[in-house]
């Protein structure tokens, strides 16, 4: 397993894994297998792996992949479970292909496409086995079956659905609704507000996977990586945290990424930047008003009770 390497309390990061079995800074209180082995080299990894499993921020895909190619088997497959997409000056770009362009593996060579995992999926809660669904959203029924192989068990109960592009959408963008969840929480407006922002929020994540991804099929939205996903996100999730603490601390995001998540990024603020210059460009801003106002609240000082004022 690569881990970044950092130090806590004077010790690396990776040699504390390898000796207690806990990760104690992002997953404290729950002991690791013994057969994980913490590598903070990526090409080291990766080597003679057959199946490789993406969980990064999305902002750092690129480089990972760049520093890994070298050692990549032609013969291996992958999934995504990174919660998020990107974006060029084109538009936004699926995890999965910016891995497959940035490996220079074609799909000729890989033979089977990459998955996509995402779901209600709480780290803290899957560590201490209680029960959840996820869905993989798969290109070839038969990887995707190899996946659910993988990943399902009692306790993590694995969807299938033929929709990568639709999976990965849904991953990006309940971390944007999330926002505007938590400035609903701010202002105490109660849970018929959030839960009328969050029915709003879904239909604007239909629409723009619709927008830019024709494919796309709205059952997916039904499945854990969809409306599951979106709601305990909305109650439970980091976005929602911090943008509640944006509006009642007054803190500025990276601020709040130090001392409300021990220094991890934010994936919703990252997105909903992304998402309003990406509508921006392509002059479809009054298709998604509350996008819209999410994204102006966190970055232009739109007042706050513009959340449900502007929908």
């Amino acid at each position: 397993m690569w881990v970044y390497e950092e130090v806590v309390n004077g010790q690396k990061l990776t040699e504390i894994i390898n000796t207690q079995h806990e990760n104690i800074k992002y997953l404290p209180g729950y002991k690791l297998p013994e057969n994980i082995v913490a590598v903070p080299d990526i090409v080291e990894a990766v080597k003679g792996a057959t199946v490789l499993v993406f969980v990064v921020p999305h902002q750092f895909i690129r480089n990972l992949c760049k520093q890994m190619k070298s050692a990549i088997s032609k013969r291996c497959r992958g999934i995504s479970l990174i919660k998020g997409i990107d974006f060029n000056e084109s538009g936004p770009l699926l995890i999965t292909d910016i891995i497959k362009s940035e490996l220079n593996i074609p799909i000729s060579e890989l033979n089977i496409p990459m998955c996509a995992l995402s779901g209600a999926n709480i780290a803290n809660e899957i560590a201490a086995e209680k029960f959840c669904e996820t869905t993989i959203g798969y290109e070839n029924q038969e990887d995707g079956e190899l996946m659910k192989e993988l990943f399902h068990d009692d306790m993590f109960r694995v969807g299938l659905v033929k929709d990568v592009p639709g999976v990965q959408v849904c991953g990006a963008l309940k971390n944007v609704i999330a926002l505007g969840a938590g400035f609903c929480d701010a202002l105490e407006m109660g849970n018929n507000t959030k839960s009328a922002l969050m029915r709003i929020g879904l239909i604007e994540m239909q629409r723009f996977a619709k927008k830019y991804y024709s494919n796309v099929k709205l059952e997916t939205f039904m499945e854990s990586c969809g409306v599951a996903d979106l709601i305990t996100t909305c109650y439970g999730g980091r976005n929602r945290k911090c943008a509640e603490a944006f509006i009642t601390t007054k803190k500025p995001w990276h601020v709040l990424e130090e001392e409300l998540l021990n220094g991890q990024k934010l994936q919703g603020t990252t997105t909903a930047k992304d998402v309003y210059l990406t509508l921006k460009k392509d002059n479809a801003l009054e298709e998604f008003p509350h996008m819209v106002t999410i994204y102006r609240i966190a970055f232009e000082g739109l007042p706050v009770e513009r959340i449900v004022l502007d929908i």
